[in-house]
């Protein structure tokens, strides 16, 4: 397989008075896997359909091997496209479905089938091979699906959400098969999705956008651990809001003077965005700050859902080792294990 530079350059574009996109700017290295994530209408499948020649740009350029494809048709940019519908042909057969953008490209029957049912093979459907699609499960025809959009070699791989109509176990097991095969191919991709554990579990970066906008791209870990926005922050996973006091670059909060990740905020009342696994849940009878509402047993962990004396309702994720006995009702001491937090307004 091709792997090739992919350049997205201050892309932006309009639907009347809506922004779909607002100088977006994204370069993707050959062989990387990256995520575009979002709320609905937040421009990432716009993106996507620009990229793949779909749709038109107001302004911008898209790079292919640093070459300006932007004026170039979506039939000769050479990539491989995805969709949540499988856009399977009913009337041919795995093996003919995978075999048949080769056929258009005019390679004789004998290696496009070759083709075909190395593919098929790789994503474990060899079997199936002379099944219908009406034949195969929806997980099956993905695969076919994914198969097919590989069979060209294309340069770049676009995914424009496609686990969305699956249950989560296939879900979560063809995401995995994605991941597998784009690693053992070196395929550049660019992955569509509003779903949060697809994107981070499978990226090599994840780029989160927001009316149109990229608010930040970075590794999942990153993403995560050092959110560069307050959006980003409450988007990405969980996160507790809790009230602070800012002065001079420290936030006094739950009775810790705690540092500050880059912020221009004034002194004054803030809150301090704080993931549930970075808050610790004690017994505490003599300086307690909150009480228990609930207990959620999760296998390995467990999840704690606490009243401070404000009404502030906190989230904890702890070992259901360490969590066994905080119980509804329980007066308990929550602290911050962070030493340093991303605050944001009231």
């Amino acid at each position: 397989m091709s792997s090739a530079t992919l350049e997205i350059n201050g892309i932006s574009r309009r639907f009347g008075d809506v922004v779909a996109l607002n100088k977006l700017e994204i370069k993707i290295e050959p062989g990387e896997l990256v995520a575009l994530l979002g709320p609905s209408g937040c421009g990432k499948t716009t993106a996507l359909r620009i990229v793949a020649g779909l749709e038109s740009t107001d302004s911008g350029s898209v790079l292919l091997r640093g070459a300006d494809i932007t004026k170039v048709s979506a039939n000769h940019r050479n990539m491989g496209m995805v969709f949540q519908a499988y856009s399977l042909f009913p009337n041919l057969n795995a093996q003919e479905n995978v075999a048949f953008g080769l056929q258009m490209r005019k390679v004789a029957k004998g290696n496009r089938l070759a083709k075909a049912g190395e593919l098929l093979e790789l994503v474990g459907l060899n079997t199936q091979s002379k099944r219908f699609p009406h034949q195969l499960s929806g997980g099956q025809q993905q695969r076919v699906a994914l198969a097919r959009a590989l069979a060209v070699e294309p340069d770049v791989l676009l995914l424009d959400e496609p686990l969305s109509a699956l249950d989560a176990q296939v879900r979560a097991n063809l995401r995995e098969e994605i991941r597998r095969l784009q690693l053992s191919l070196g395929t550049t991709t660019l992955f569509v999705t509003h779903d949060q554990e697809e994107a981070m579990s499978i990226s090599d970066r994840v780029g989160v956008m927001n009316h149109g906008r990229l608010e930040q791209i970075a590794s999942p870990d990153t993403l995560y651990n050092k959110p560069a926005t307050t959006f980003v922050a409450s988007f990405v996973g969980l996160m507790n809001r809790l009230p602070g006091i800012l002065t001079n670059g420290k936030v006094e909060v739950l009775g810790q003077n705690l540092s500050t990740l880059s912020s221009d905020l004034a002194n004054g009342q803030v809150k301090a965005l704080v993931r549930p696994e970075r808050i610790n849940v004690t017994q505490d009878q003599s300086t307690p700050n909150a009480r228990v509402i609930t207990r959620s047993f999760l296998g390995a962990s467990s999840r704690i859902i606490c009243e401070m004396h404000d009404g502030t309702i906190v989230q904890s994720l702890m070992t259901s080792h360490g969590s066994g006995m905080l119980n509804p009702g329980e007066t308990v001491k929550l602290e911050i294990a962070d030493l340093e937090v991303l605050i944001a307004h009231e």
